[in-house]
């Protein structure tokens, strides 16, 4: 059997793998114990379980190019209980904070502009696609989130993205990608990633349980960064909220890279909205979807050493259901990239239990 084949399979199953390890941490209550933390310092303990569905998409720019399509399945579980290892390593780390634990599994895609050429623009972004599993440790504290995250994947044939692009086309009876036997080659990610988010009231306080009147503002200065086989990067964001009920989340959540305040929400008030606008810079020293397979020949195109992304949406959280879109405008991230700001849309529900 071929190693792709095997990659291949292996894939297939990734989704199934996923619920039966989430389901075993969930159960894994021999191995975990209560955290011991200052209430006075941290947030009030969450006993929810929270499930994410995000899906995000080119089709709002009308394109289908660059980072076209991109799926996640995350679970977050309850806080206050936390695996020893973790716990006592995020402590040490971090210090007191309400800890919780999320696992994702994503997908993204990344084509050429001209998708109906069988042998693609050498010089225009080549078709890859990226299936990762991650593990992130949320450490929250009252003003402050931090993010610690471990990925292993694989990029390339692997990761589907020629049967999830082209399936989905073939469904709606558009016309597939022509060129995916031209694709990044396989290759194992191994990503470590991290961020923090700090939340700064400017108009009404919104850390404490309870609804509050009027209209609330604040800012979500943020960093992070994250280094591996897949991409090597430090960003500095800000995002500015208006709404009601702030101190539920940390910002809505995006998949990275870009600007996220991660699945963990606790409700302040019965509904909550807000509307939002950010921005972000990325120095971006390594991307194996532009540079391609190290050490080996194969598709590429110069990589840009910055990008930038400019973001607007809301968010609403009601009944425990927090629905949020995203719209993003993004700078080149090749030399050659063409069609001005690319531009995408994020749309993620998710639910609490």
């Amino acid at each position: 059997m071929s190693t792709s084949t095997s990659l291949s399979r292996a894939c297939r199953s990734a989704w199934t793998g996923a619920f039966v390890i989430l389901a075993a941490s969930s159960a894994a209550t021999t191995c975990v114990r209560a955290q011991e933390i200052d209430p006075a310092t941290v947030p009030p303990p969450d006993p929810a379980t929270i499930i994410t569905l995000q899906t995000e998409n080119d089709l709002v720019g009308r394109t289908d190019r660059n980072y076209t399509a991109g799926l996640r399945l995350g679970i977050t579980l309850p806080s206050g209980l936390m695996p020893e290892i973790i716990s006592d390593a995020g402590r040490a780390v971090l210090g007191d904070g309400r800890q919780r634990i999320s696992l994702d599994l994503s997908q993204t895609l990344f084509t050429p502009k001209n998708t109906d050429l069988a042998i693609p623009n050498p010089s225009d972004r080549p078709y890859s696609a990226v299936l990762t599993g991650q593990l992130n440790l949320v450490h929250d504290t009252e003003r402050a989130r931090t993010i610690l995250g471990l990925a292993l994947g694989v990029l390339g044939p692997g990761a589907q993205g020629e049967q999830l692009q082209n399936g989905f086309h073939n469904l709606i009876r558009e016309p597939t990608a022509k060129g995916w036997d031209y694709q990044i080659k396989n290759m194992p990610v191994v990503q470590l990633a991290g961020a923090r988010i700090w939340r700064l009231p400017l108009l009404g306080e919104t850390v404490t349980q309870g609804t509050l009147p009027g209209v609330e503002v604040d800012i979500l200065p943020s960093i992070a960064g994250a280094v591996g086989s897949w991409r090597d990067y430090a960003q500095i964001g800000m995002q500015l909220r208006v709404g009601q009920g702030l101190g539920s989340d940390f910002g809505t959540s995006r998949i990275s890279p870009g600007l996220t305040g991660a699945d963990a929400y606790t409700p302040t008030r019965d509904f909550v909205w807000y509307g939002f606008i950010g921005a972000d810079g990325q120095a971006v020293a390594w991307d194996a979807t532009l540079d391609g397979n190290p050490y080996q020949s194969g598709p590429h195109v110069p990589r840009e050493p910055f990008v930038g992304e400019m973001e607007l949406g809301f968010t609403i959280i009601y009944s425990g259901i927090r629905f949020s879109y995203t719209h993003v405008l993004q700078t080149q991230e090749f030399r050659g990239q063409r069609g001005g700001l690319f531009q995408f849309g994020s749309f993620t529900i998710a639910a609490r239990f």
